[in-house]
């Protein structure tokens, strides 16, 4: 009988190496890292529990729900709007599947919850140059004026189905993809990175 335990391997393995590419003159104008370890869910509200739903996760979470497609950070969970009724949590501390069973303990018969960690990757692309990548292959309009802090985008680049939202206040992105097309995703934004330069985080 085995005694090794089973691990998730992220999908970007062998594949975001830690490094400099691209342009090698002057500072890196985007700097892209792997959020590893996250807790993601898909949250759901069922009919007629929208008020419900509501209070219940101001009071286990302290946050609002985000009625449009923008984010409301906790201290715990931050919940994403991408769709009427519709959130992706995305959460540090209550790591992997932990969150999808807090949620599930928490919000039961008020909404479905869909454990998302394994299934999605989440990529943070900041640096001077991250909005130039992003626009791109993004049909969104990412300046302050219109994308400002706390917005959040359900959108496609190259194809490829994303959940877009700004990070921080330093124009750094967040940018969760399904894991079976982040080998495709990572090819496209290094590709469009590379003209700027651009530097490989370590996870």
């Amino acid at each position: 009988m085995s005694d090794r335990t089973l691990r998730s391997v992220s999908a970007l393995t062998g594949l975001a190496v830690p490094d400099r590419y691209g342009k090698a003159e002057g500072e890196p104008g985007v700097i892209i890292s792997e959020l590893i370890g996250l807790g993601v869910a898909t949250v759901a509200c069922r009919k007629g529990q929208a008020p419900a739903l509501s209070a219940k996760v101001k009071k286990a979470y302290a946050v609002d729900l985000p009625a449009s497609s923008c984010v409301a950070k906790g201290p715990k969970v931050k919940f994403i709007g991408y769709g009427p009724g519709q959130w992706l949590a995305v959460s540090e501390s209550l790591a992997n599947e932990a969150l999808a069973r807090d949620l599930k303990a928490k919000l039961k018969g008020l909404a479905s919850v869909s454990d998302q960690s394994g299934g999605r990757t989440v990529l943070r692309i900041g640096g001077s140059r991250a909005r130039d990548v992003l626009t791109k292959g993004l049909p969104i309009d990412l300046d302050p004026r219109a994308f400002p802090l706390g917005s959040a985008a359900t959108s496609a680049i190259s194809y490829i189905g994303v959940q877009l939202w700004q990070a921080d206040d330093t124009r750094s992105y967040d940018i969760a993809i399904f894991r079976s097309l982040t080998e495709s995703f990572w090819r496209w934004l290094t590709a469009s990175a590379a003209e700027f330069g651009y530097e490989v985080a370590p996870a």
